[in-house]
């Protein structure tokens, strides 16, 4: 009896280190990989980390557009935070400054709504602040994630602080022109497959709304727009991240 209840503890020890090992992982199939898993090991920190790359807090981001939705960009409607290392500015004829989670959602806005914009700027990823886009140092294609495209472009105050980035993160080193032009010839792909992603997330808005939402008859501008509304009413209760764009998504498309 004492020989058996050895082997069970035994067993009951390695299958504990084999899911310590595993952490919350569950094997490879679920973590759609094991560079996934590798990375996850690391830490919740690192983690969190690597899956918000473009995200600072609220209190960090510097929101340099006026008005109810300024928290959110003027095109897509996503929250300016959450996007904050990719985020540029410009502003129109009127003088109304615009700022927006990417330069691909700034050119959607002069190519497509026919705003002229001037006074560019943009983020500089060393600083955290904004600095003039003309004069910024852009690492276009690196391996850290694109926003409204699958090719990222984040930007820096000097030529060393970029060359030092694309020398650890892979991409190369252009000025605003150069990026500027190259995102123009991408546009409509890009929108294309914004619109698709915005489709399926409105899918999804649908669902949560009708779960957990009170009904409103108002209609919508823009998702930035409905965000805001989401927010100030309440009628989502304190909806926020994924959930937040998703039903803003589906009532800005509601007819």
């Amino acid at each position: 009896m004492k020989k058996v209840l050895t082997v069970i503890f035994t067993l009951m020890l390695t299958i504990s280190f084999a899911n310590a090992m595993n952490g919350k992982c569950g094997g490879e199939n679920k973590c759609g990989g094991a560079k996934k898993c590798g990375a996850a090991s690391k830490g919740m920190g690192q983690g969190k980390a690597m899956a918000n790359y473009r995200a600072v807090a609220p209190e960090k981001a510097e929101i340099i557009q006026d008005g109810k939705n300024k928290m959110y960009c003027p095109v897509c409607g996503m929250t300016l935070p959450m996007f904050y290392k990719t985020n540029h500015a410009a502003t129109d004829a009127k003088g109304h400054t615009h700022q927006y989670c990417s330069i691909v959602c700034e050119v959607e806005d002069a190519v497509k709504n026919g705003k002229k914009l001037d006074n560019h700027k943009v983020v500089d990823n060393t600083t955290l602040k904004f600095i003039d886009a003309k004069a910024a140092y852009f690492v276009v294609g690196s391996n850290k994630p694109g926003t409204m495209s699958v090719v990222s472009k984040y930007a820096f105050g000097t030529e060393a602080a970029a060359e030092k980035f694309a020398a650890q993160n892979g991409g190369k080193v252009l000025p605003f022109d150069a990026v500027y032009e190259m995102v123009e010839k991408s546009l409509e792909k890009d929108m294309k497959a914004t619109k698709m992603r915005q489709s399926k997330a409105a899918t999804k808005g649908e669902m949560i709304y009708n779960k957990m939402c009170k009904k409103t008859d108002k209609r919508f501008t823009s998702v930035a727009d409905a965000k805001s509304f989401l927010t100030t009413s309440g009628i989502c209760g304190k909806i926020a991240g994924k959930k937040h764009q998703a039903v803003a998504l589906f009532l800005s498309n509601k007819k």
